[in-house]
Order: C-alpha cells, then structure tokens, then sequence
C-alpha cells in the first residue's frame, strides 16, 4: 500500500490529519520530503547578498517541493 498524506512537525511527533488505514502494530516505512523549496532551506546559511527570488532562478526548478514527485 503506497499513502501520501501531509503533516505538520511539532514538538517532535508529526501530527497527521487524520487516522492512517493501518492495522495496530503494523510496521511502514515513511519518506520525508520537505514542502520548502531549497531557497527556504539554504537562505542564511549561505553567504548570499541577493534576494530569494534570484537565488530561486539561480538553484532552478528541480529545487522546488514538486520536482520531488518527477
């Protein structure tokens, strides 16, 4: 069974919309990809005078959430 469903991290569990189709005790495995683009993610850990918007073009679009689902 593949499920793709979005939650939000807080106070270090990820809370879920809804309850998960899962038998109690099952086991999965869970792949996390963030919803940021790598713009969000690297803006201020990299020595860069521009603004977002350039660095966005400059990364270019395989660095944005949807690339991750090609």
């Amino acid at each position: 069974m593949v499920l793709e469903i979005e939650a939000i991290y807080e106070r270090g569990a990820l809370k879920l919309p809804d309850e998960l189709p899962l038998q109690e005790g099952q086991k999965v495995k869970i792949t996390i990809h963030s919803l940021d683009s790598a713009v969000e993610r690297l803006y201020g850990m990299l020595k860069w005078n521009g603004n977002r918007q350039d660095l966005d073009y400059l990364l270019g679009p395989d660095n944005h959430p949807s690339a991750c689902d090609k």
